[in-house]
């Protein structure tokens, strides 16, 4: 198989080279020339679009269509032979697009539909997910020809970028990439007391308490103590000089206000009393 490009030009010759003295070429049943030393005769549909080597027979058609698809043949009585060859005339790919449902997603709720759409002839299509190639599984389907990827129940990591390239025996081009926002959590969340997991310490300390979560968008963060809310937002709770009658439970709450969400975590925070040594001077007086 000879693939070729549409509009373009495509060159059939013997292998090895045989000098030719006379000879035509037809497709399939219909005459395309023949050629008798110097001279030759192009038949209608092939005007200006076909010539012959007046040395080794080989037939140049130009101005290639899909139509000129098929099998292209030979035959010569001096030297006696007959040879055929098979030419695929291929549309170029161009115009590489992908369309989409939506660019918005909610994690293991909503799913995305990404199309690919080209021009272009005999085309395969693979899809890659940054620089790797999709893989399907029971969630991710590639159907319609491998022209729509599917993906189910999509997680965060299911954001893309999202490219298809398209190719054929000619051609190839790739589309632009598609990104998807998706919209999870809060979990995954953490909660240090002074840079650490431990969470006895001594009264008059100050502590500081940081907090974070997995969120897209950012969760907000509000703080309580023993489950009533206090004055505080945000990742950092501080409170200077501690005291024991601040011990008690401690929590950071977070709410993703796309996914309607909440976490939390707690730290049970123990303040001991300071020990301290008292010591007596006695002076005797005379």
């Amino acid at each position: 198989m000879n693939p070729a490009v549409v509009g373009g030009s495509v060159t059939l010759s013997l292998s090895p080279p045989v000098a030719i003295k006379n000879g035509n070429w037809t497709f399939g049943a219909s005459p395309v020339l023949i050629f008798v030393e110097e001279t030759q005769a192009v038949f209608p549909g092939y005007t200006s679009r076909a010539s012959a080597n007046v040395t080794t027979g080989a037939l140049t058609l130009s101005l290639l269509t899909l139509a000129d698809s098929g099998v292209f043949s030979v035959q010569s009585n001096d030297p006696v032979l007959k040879a055929s060859v098979s030419v695929t005339v291929l549309e170029p790919v161009s115009n590489v697009m992908l369309s989409v449902n939506q660019t918005d997603l909610m994690e293991f709720t909503t799913s995305a539909i990404i199309r690919c759409s080209s021009s272009g002839s005999s085309v395969s299509v693979v899809w890659m997910n940054g620089s790797s190639a999709v893989q399907t599984s029971s969630r991710v389907q590639i159907t319609d020809g491998n022209f729509t990827l599917t993906i189910n129940n999509v997680t965060r990591y299911d954001s893309g970028p999202f490219r298809c390239y398209v190719v054929n025996l000619v051609s190839n081009g790739t589309s632009d990439p598609v990104n998807f926002t998706i919209s999870y959590g809060p979990d995954n969340m953490a909660l240090m007391v002074n840079g650490q997991s431990g969470t006895s310490f001594s009264a008059g300390s100050n502590l500081t308490l940081l907090c974070s979560a997995q969120s897209s968008p950012p969760a907000q963060l509000q703080w309580t103590f023993g489950g009533n809310p206090l004055n505080t937002t945000g990742r950092m709770f501080e409170v200077f000089n501690f005291q024991v009658q601040q011990s008690g439970s401690y929590s950071c709450v977070a709410f993703n206000n796309q996914t309607n969400m909440y976490s939390s975590i707690t730290r049970y925070i123990t303040i001991s009393k300071s020990r301290w040594t008292l010591f007596r001077s006695d002076v005797a007086s005379g």
